[in-house]
């Protein structure tokens, strides 16, 4: 038992870090519009604003966290971050400010960041055989996060937008106190590296994509693929609360249902179809679900229809695992680190990208002076990406 406390530790960790981002969903559209007094239309853009913060900080600072694993060990990294995400989130809560909860999210963002070094942590301590059976757990730990997030921030929401935060805030600092006790040092003093800012940049790998030339449109695809998907975490609390006037609880029922029915496609049914119909008819496929799904959505009035059709949504997650698998045959043996250094960085820039555009667009289609109402039409313009991302790739396919 006293071994299997570390994979504990790193499992929960991990779970924390995607709970941080399904948390918010739910409640920060009432949080902002406590503090600020603006409609829920008006506050859309500080909730993109915010998400695109989080997202940058990630993207920015992942190659930096894993980097000072490498010199300064694991443990003193981990568990760092962790004291840090409880004041994180401890400060969320408490704001009163719209400009502390961009301070609490910086630094939320930048602690989430220790999913390389998790990964790292598990590599230490696993047999070389069996690591990918390792790094799948902690995937899994960051998927049950994710259905966990949203759920907890939509029930505890219901006592108060600020409560998901404090109760965030304790988690994290519980597990920086399990962590003190149980989790050793797995990398050797003699085996750190200096440390080195050059290899920070995290637009390096994505810079190298010139020197693998063949999947370039490819890579195209994928990030297409990224900023339509990530239209749901974007604006689904927003969409949900102005159309069907859900309350923070049904928002997080919601994104919980939705996580688990895109975590059983993950964990099952994409097992099934890619070898029984191939890459390139599951990633078309995929694409195609997600265009028709998503322009749906825009034109849907029941919510029953919506909880229908949640698990058709989920569906359109079959295509980032297929698209991946045709890149990776067509590379070589000795540069698939590279190629999977260039995909993170392009679905963290498509998580970039994603939350600005798609609440901006939520915004001019409320307002009063909109045009036209329609609150759908972040999801109809993530449906286009998907279509143009369907068109791209059975161009290269030709």
């Amino acid at each position: 038992m006293k071994s299997r406390l570390p994979v504990v530790f790193i499992v929960i960790t991990v779970m924390l870090d995607s709970v941080g981002i399904g948390l918010v969903m739910p409640v920060l559209p009432k949080m902002l519009q406590s503090i600020t007094g603006e409609t829920l239309s008006q506050t859309s853009i500080w909730i993109g604003l915010l998400a695109f913060t989080y997202a940058v900080m990630q993207f920015s600072f992942g190659p930096t966290i894993g980097n000072l694993s490498d010199r300064f060990g694991r443990r003193p990294v981990l568990l760092t971050a962790l004291v840090l995400m409880a004041g994180s989130h401890l400060v969320f809560g408490l704001a009163q400010s719209i400009w502390l909860l961009f301070v609490a999210r910086i630094v939320t963002g930048i602690t989430g960041a220790t999913f390389s070094t998790a990964n790292a942590y598990m590599a230490d301590i696993t047999a070389p055989e069996k690591r990918a059976a390792s790094f799948g757990l902690v995937g899994a730990a960051f998927g049950i996060g994710f259905i966990i997030g949203p759920a907890l921030g939509g029930l505890l929401g219901e006592l108060g937008p600020r409560a998901p935060f404090f109760a965030a805030a304790a988690v994290a600092l519980l597990n920086a106190i399990l962590g003190f006790f149980v989790l050793p040092e797995t990398l050797a003093v003699e085996k750190r590296r200096k440390f080195e800012f050059a290899r920070c940049n995290p637009f390096s790998a994505i810079m190298r994509l010139r020197n693998i030339p063949s999947i370039g449109g490819m890579v195209v695809v994928l990030f297409l693929f990224g900023v339509g998907q990530n239209v749901y975490p974007s604006v689904w609390a927003l969409f949900t609360m102005e159309r069907f006037a859900f309350s923070t609880g049904m928002v997080g029922i919601s994104l919980a249902i939705f996580g688990l029915c895109m975590a059983l496609v993950q964990g099952g049914l994409i097992r099934v179809v890619i070898p029984r119909f191939g890459e390139w008819n599951v990633a078309r496929t995929g694409l195609m679900i997600n265009a028709v799904v998503l322009m749906s959505i825009t034109m849907i009035s029941s919510q029953v229809l919506l909880f229908v059709l949640m698990p058709v949504m989920a569906l359109g997650v079959i295509a980032s695992p297929a698209l991946q698998g045709i890149m990776s045959k067509n590379i070589p043996a000795d540069k698939q680190g590279e190629l999977q250094g260039v995909l993170a960085s392009v679905q963290g820039l498509g998580m970039v990208v994603s939350p600005i555009l798609m609440t901006f667009l939520f915004r001019a289609f409320t307002a009063e002076s909109a045009p036209v109402y329609a609150p759908g039409a972040p999801f109809f313009m993530a449906g286009l990406l998907m279509l143009t991302a369907f068109i791209l790739l059975s161009r290269l396919r030709k």
